[in-house]
Order: structure tokens, then sequence, then C-alpha cells
């Protein structure tokens, strides 16, 4: 039976993609994220110190969050039991909870529990975790893609260290890739491979810091390739690829991350870098609508009196987007985003209503003047309403001396930029007029 047992062991790990092979055995063979895995750092601190507790691990793909996982249980010396938020419920979380009790009440080391795609899980099962993690039954290790401030509940938030993944050096993804190449038992080294200068240069960068998916590229390039030795040139690693997927959720950290990115270029008066990151939303297949109303918000927003042409433009480019749709209306986005990115800026009104709501919020309000309220209806007279109100289209320049507002009060500062500079020596010499 063990001799059975040994073959069977062997024929899977024959069949694992070779990303599964090479994961590390141990914690010195992980590479990256030494901002919290360095000696001294916390991560390292709490792994010396047996205590884990709660640890999220959120990040991109392909940056070594489930490799850790299990490099925690055996530094550590706990089990592993291993969930998916996808495919697992309330009742497979409470057997393993179950499970880590009895293991426990028996004297072993306090297991691990990990859950894969933890943000998956509802507030119910993320609550029926909080017990049991409080006590100390287990440590949790939460591994997720989506930001866990907006996809963990609050109260399994604060048990937890969050540990933020970044996508691996290229540095790091080339050594992945020797070591793969150079492993006899795990990797490809028992097929006889030359490597032409710069090949694996090009994957290490094509991968964008994921090493699942440089690893996954080599064993095709490779496996793919009858010739032996295999020659890996850098058109054989781009045959091996398929074309890039953009990672990108519609309502997660990169459609905030990305469009905040679009809005901060255009105000920093950057049309390059706008154009790209409009480029990145376009390629992703972000809401053609969201664009567009982000652009009429920021024309009002950070340009406003400026260039009032700016918002002209800005809700004529969403009309355009609407009547006009995919593909053709990009051209009219990359237009609209030229015109705001160099457009002069100014968030005087922006300023200027944020400071009138504020003042109605917390100052004392103020009453309508009697000259300014309505008197077309029968009693106004007798109430003195529109009593004293000046028509200004009456004075020879427009303009008359009258107390729109009954104290002084001023909310609006123009900048000196663009044609908003005519608007404050406009009202400077109306208010010079007053006095």
């Amino acid at each position: 039976m063990d001799l059975f047992a040994a073959e069977e062991q062997q024929n899977r790990q024959n069949n694992l993609p070779l990303a599964a092979r090479m994961r590390p055995q141990r914690l010195s063979e992980f590479v990256g994220q030494g901002h919290f895995l360095g000696d001294g750092k916390l991560l390292r601190r709490l792994i010396d110190a047996r205590r884990l507790g709660a640890v999220l691990l959120y990040g991109p793909p392909g940056t070594g969050k489930t490799t850790l996982a299990h490099l925690l249980a055996a530094e550590t010396g706990g089990k592993l039991k291993q969930l998916s938020a996808v495919t697992s419920g309330v009742k497979e979380l409470r057997e393993v909870l179950a499970w880590a009790r009895d293991e426990i009440a028996t004297g072993g080391p306090r297991p691990l529990l990990f859950i894969d795609e933890i943000h998956r899980f509802n507030r119910a099962q993320q609550d029926a975790l909080l017990p049991d993690v409080e006590e100390g039954v287990v440590s949790l290790i939460g591994a997720t893609t989506s930001n866990p401030y907006f996809a963990i509940n609050g109260a399994l938030l604060s048990r937890s260290q969050v540990f933020q993944f970044q996508p691996l050096e290229e540095a790091d993804v080339l050594a992945l890739l020797h070591r793969a190449l150079s492993d006899l038992e795990r990797g490809l080294g028992h097929i006889e491979t030359r490597v032409e200068p710069g090949a694996l240069e090009s994957l290490a960068i094509s991968a964008e810091g994921d090493a699942r998916r440089a690893l996954g590229v080599l064993e095709v390039a490779v496996l793919s390739t009858s010739a032996r030795p295999v020659v890996l040139t850098t058109a054989l690693i781009r045959e091996s690829m398929q074309q890039k997927t953009l990672q990108y959720d519609g309502s997660g950290d990169e459609h905030y991350d990305i469009s905040s990115a679009l809005i901060k270029s255009m105000r920093g008066s950057d049309p390059d870098a706008a154009l790209y990151w409009l480029a990145r939303m376009l390629e992703s297949g972000e809401d053609i609508r969201f664009i567009c109303r982000r652009l009429v918000i920021l024309a009002s927003e950070d340009i406003g009196n400026a260039d009032p042409q700016a918002l002209l433009v800005a809700v004529a480019a969403m009309q355009a987007c609407e009547f006009v749709g995919l593909p053709e209306c990009q051209l009219t986005l990359s237009q609209a985003v030229i015109y705001l990115a160099c457009a002069e800026k100014s968030n005087a009104a922006t300023a200027a209503i944020g400071s009138a709501r504020h003042e109605v919020r917390e100052g004392e309000l103020i009453p309508v003047p009697k000259s300014l309220r309505d008197g077309h209806y029968a009693g106004a007279e007798h109430l003195g309403h529109g009593q004293g109100y000046r028509y200004a289209h009456d004075a020879p320049e427009g303009i008359v001396e009258q107390d729109y507002l009954g104290v002084e009060r001023q909310f609006y500062h123009p900048t000196p930029r663009g044609w908003e500079a005519r608007q404050a020596e406009r009202l400077q010499k109306i208010r010079q007029q007053w006095q």
C-alpha cells in the first residue's frame, strides 16, 4: 500500500501545473513582500511569537497569498484546514471550527484556518468566525483580491492584521523562472533548455508581478517545443502567452483607483497621464456613462469659471457618447479629456457652494430681506413685501446698489486664472461702486 500510495502521490505531483509544483517548501524560499516579511517586520514577529491571531492577506493574483498561508502553518507547527469562500457555507465552516476546538482540547498547537476569497463570505459567515478568533481557538488566514476595508465587515476587520501584497519585482520573477528551469524534481530541470539573452527578462516584465502567470507561460513554452534542446526565445515566449487580461472589478479597488487617477491627472493638467488612465478604463470595459459623469463633475469642480467652455465640452461629450456608443465614442472621450486636462483650473465655485452650505448648516439663518420677498399676491403690499426693490435693468449699467442678503458675507473668491480673472475684476468694480 505504501508503494502504491507513493506512486499515486508522485502522479498527482507530476500533473500539477508548474506554478503549483514550484511553491516554496520553506519560508526562506519565499520571494517578495519584504515590507512585512523581512527581519523585524510585523508578520515575521507574529510568526516568531506563534501569535498569528487573525491575518488578512490582500493583494493581486500570483503574488503568493495561498503559498504564504501554507508556509505559515509549517512555520508555526499548526495543522492547516483550507476552505474556499466560493464553495463553502456556514455548515462547513462550523465543522472546521469544531475540529479546531477538538485539536486545542487534546493539547495540540493552535490550528490554522485558511479561507481563500474571504470577501465572498457574507456577513453571517464572517460573524460566525468571531467567537473562535477572539478565543484563540483558531488562527484565521484570509486571502482576498478585494480591499478588505470595503469587503470585510468591521467586527472581523478590527480583530485582524491586514498585510497588503505588492506585485513581485521583475528581479523576483526572474529568480523564480531560473529556479524552475534548474529544479530537477519539481521544475523543468530534466528538460534540456537553452535560453537566449533577454528571453526570460521579457517574460518577467510581461508577467507584471504575477509569478503564477510567468511560470505558466514558461511551462507552455518548454513543453510545447518538441526539439531538444529547447531554445527559449523572446518570440517563443510571446507565442506562449495569451493576450493580457486586465484585472478590473467594476465595483472594487481598480475601479476607484483608476478613476481617481484619471481625475487627478486632469486636475493636475497632465493630458498624457489622463489619456493613459482613460485607456485603462476603456480596455477594462468600464461603463462609459460612469466616465462621462466624472468628466462633467470635474468640469465644474476643478475648472469652473476659469474656463466655462469646459462644462459645455463635458456635457457635449456625454451626449455624443450616448448617441454614438463604442468604439467610436472613444474619440469623443479623448478629445474631452485632453481639453479638460489642458484647461485653466479653478475650484472657486466648489469652495463657494461648500462655504455657503456650511453657513446654512452651522450659522444663524438669515431671513429674506423684505425688498426681495415675493410681492405678487394679494396682501403682499400690506406686509411690505417687495417694497423698495430696485429693478437692476433700469440702471444704465444694469447694476443697482441694494441689500440682497441682509448681512455682510462673501462665499465666492474668484481666482486670477483664465476667464475667471475677468469675473474677479468685474466683481471688484461692483463692490467698489457699492461702498
